[in-house]
This record gives structure tokens, sequence and C-alpha cells, in this order.
């Protein structure tokens, strides 16, 4: 398996499955089927271009891990005021997402992926922190058995409703 930015728009729709299938398979039993749902496993090229476009804004980095040319996941991690949330300080980077394909779950690419991220902060970046839905058993799992540690609690809305969150951080 490789790590590394991607370089197709073929790589970004396989980014975006990724995503959408780890959210539906996290968070079955979290969020409403509906909002589920909407989480995009079959990419349009406009969905396709406005991720790239994000990809490519701000300060940051984002990795893939491909593997016969599939794309198995990816980690997005950020830097700087404007490109992080509120709880991510000026020598603070934050993992904005980290997802894995559901069927190679547990075998490491997720590591990888996270390792991947934080070898290529800049050496300003002391900590890293990240949020995570607070009943998502898979991400507290994976966070602590990476060397996070829950830090504080918060909410988020998602599809009009308020769910609980926490806040992970490690030093790196």
């Amino acid at each position: 398996m490789e790590v590394r930015p991607p370089e197709t728009d073929a790589e970004i729709r396989g980014l975006i499955r990724a995503h959408g299938l780890s959210w539906r398979a996290a968070y079955d039993d979290i969020l409403p089927d509906g909002v589920l749902d909407k989480m995009t496993v079959d990419p349009i090229p406009l969905e396709v271009e406005a991720w790239a476009d994000r990809i490519k804004s701000g300060p940051g980095v984002v990795f893939v891990a491909v593997a016969d040319e599939t794309v198995w996941g990816f980690v997005d991690v950020r830097w700087g005021e404007e490109h992080t949330k509120s709880f991510v300080g000026p020598d603070e980077a934050g993992v904005k997402a980290i997802y894995v394909h559901p069927d190679r779950w547990g075998e490491g690419i997720g590591s990888a992926l996270l390792d991947r991220g934080i070898d290529a902060l800049p050496d300003h970046v002391e900590r890293v922190r990240l949020e995570a839905l607070a009943d998502n058993e898979v991400g507290t799992w994976f966070y602590e058995a990476r060397g996070f540690d829950r830090a504080e609690r918060n909410k988020t809305e998602i599809g009009g409703e308020t769910y609980p969150t926490a806040i992970y951080a490690r030093d790196v």
C-alpha cells in the first residue's frame, strides 16, 4: 500500500467513496438513516471538483492510502486559525478527517494515514487535536489506541440535530 497525496480525479472519487461508506458504517447506530443516506459514495464530477478544491485550500495535507489502484482511506490534517476548528490552538494542528473503507478496518490503514499526516506537520506544531462523535465506538478505540486523550467535550449539529462530541488531543 502507498500513502501519498491524491493525484487524479479517480483517486478523489475513491476518497469520497471511502468517506461515505465509512460514515455509513461507523455512525449506523448514531445518526438517522436520512443523514447517512445523503453521504456520497458515487460522486458526480461536480462533487469531485469541489473536494479537489477543498483539498488544495489552506495550509494542510491530505494523503490517500492506495493499493491495487483503489483508494482505501484518507487523512486530512490542517493548521492555521482560518483552516481549523476553534479548539485547535496556534501551535496545534487539527485532524479534519480520517476515514478508511469499512472493508479494510483493522488492517493498519488508519494508523499509516495518521502517522503520515503527523509526519508532515510543520515544526511549530506541538500537538494535534480532533473532534469525533462521542458515541463513535470505532473512533474512540482508534484514537485512544494511538495515544490520543479525551481532552474536552463539545457538540455538533448534523442534519438538524445536536450530537455530543469528544475532543481528542495528542502531543507530536
